[in-house]
């Protein structure tokens, strides 16, 4: 993400305004869909004991626990970001209007519990009550006794992020399990979900897997999820990110919290990756061009205000800022076909037409260009203004 200039000359507050057409970018915001497993396995919850940090939770409900914080988390530093809940292994059944009294599901044992959207009120609410009710909890977090088939579970988060958020920038799948082989004497199976899992990333979206170990057992990606989610290649940063570690089921209810545990892994990839600048030109020499983006390698991650709330009213609502320049004699408004601009130039000001304004500021098309070589001892530490800037070759444009 690009850093805002700390610091404008007197004066040179509009004169920047420019119209900017933004129907060929991408919005830049990010989707994540939750995909917790519901089994038995996943909700045995571990033996219980009288250490006070000891682990409660089921994998399920420790997921699901997870979501909910994250969830919060994003209301409040990213409110515009996408987030969603699907449970697949459950007896229930709902996909956006279907559910269980319709003739034939699309996806059979798929219960979408929060849609892809930006979280509301409701969401939340209905999030909350079923990690902190344990009687809702049981009523609907069912398994089936029926297998379900992974390909259709990443089919129905297809149809999620290609109707829900189809040209965002960022598109994440979290996939939360114990069981590390959902087909083990199936092959068909397992060419299908992988198949579906390439459709995804045709589709750009990054499949995230938070593997849950067994107390009696090691997750295995090698099974199965190797197929599925792709491992990175250290140097090519358009990559999917890599696997996150395993993280284990306490066979005694003592020790790390699983819920912690899994917040600590799904907090370290919460924030999206995004290019500092994309396909723009390297000429590196007359008539040679490669396209290449360009990223921050460090930048400190803050807290920043993302909206003024008004309290005001009968309920409170998101204010939006609005510009009105009035005249400083009559207090009029000033319509933007008024405005002229002028520069001062002995002593006289010299008008501009936009036009001439815009000629006055075009250097030429955008470009990174090597115009020589100096070797670093001749570069002094003060030189060094911003933090640098990795640039990786994309194939996209040249």
């Amino acid at each position: 993400m690009a850093e805002e200039s700390k610091w404008r000359p007197p004066g040179d507050e509009d004169d920047d305004e420019e119209e900017i057409d933004e129907t060929a970018y991408k919005t830049a915001k990010d989707a994540v869909l939750f995909v917790i497993e519901v089994s038995p396995p996943m909700l045995t919850p571990p033996p219980a004991t009288d250490a006070k940090k000891a682990d409660r939770d089921s994998p399920t409900s420790a997921a699901l626990k997870c979501a909910y914080a994250l969830m919060q988390q994003r209301i409040i530093s990213n409110p515009n970001d996408m987030m969603g809940v699907l449970l697949y292994g459950t007896a229930k059944s709902r996909f956006n209007d279907e559910d269980e009294s319709s003739a034939n599901l699309a996806y059979p044992h798929c219960y979408l519990l929060t849609d892809l959207d930006v979280p509301a009120a409701e969401d939340m609410k209905a999030l909350k009550s079923l990690v902190e009710d344990e009687d809702e909890f049981k009523k609907l977090i069912v398994p089936s006794e029926e297998d379900v088939s992974m390909a259709n579970v990443l089919f129905c988060a297809n149809q999620i992020f290609t109707t829900k958020a189809p040209n965002f920038s960022s598109r994440r799948l979290f996939i939360i399990t114990n069981n590390d082989d959902p087909h083990a004497n199936d092959k068909s199976a397992k060419s299908s979900a992988a198949v579906r899992a390439k459709d995804l990333y045709d589709l750009g979206v990054l499949i995230e897997l938070f593997p849950i170990s067994r107390p009696d057992q090691e997750f295995d990606k090698r099974k199965f999820y190797d197929d599925i989610v792709y491992n990175q290649v250290p140097t090519d940063p358009e990559a999917p990110a890599p696997i996150s570690a395993v993280t284990k089921s306490s066979s005694t209810g003592d020790g790390i919290s699983l819920l912690s545990s899994l917040l600590s892994n799904v907090n370290s990839k919460a924030v999206a990756r995004r290019a500092l600048f994309s396909n723009l030109p390297l000429e590196i020499g007359p008539g040679f061009k490669i396209s290449v983006k360009g990223y921050i390698i460090f930048k400190c991650q803050e807290p920043r205000r993302s909206c003024y709330v008004w309290l005001n009213g009968e309920k409170a609502q998101i204010a939006h800022g609005v510009t009105t320049r009035m005249a400083e004699d009559t207090a009029r408004t000033v319509e933007k076909v008024e405005i002229k601009k002028a520069y001062k130039f002995g002593g006289a000001q010299i008008l501009f037409t936009p036009e001439e304004i815009s000629q006055l500021r075009n250097f030429g098309e955008p470009c990174i260009r090597i115009i020589g070589f100096k070797p670093i001892s001749m570069l002094p530490l003060w030189a060094n203004l911003k933090p640098a800037t990795f640039i990786y070759p994309s194939e996209e444009d040249y």
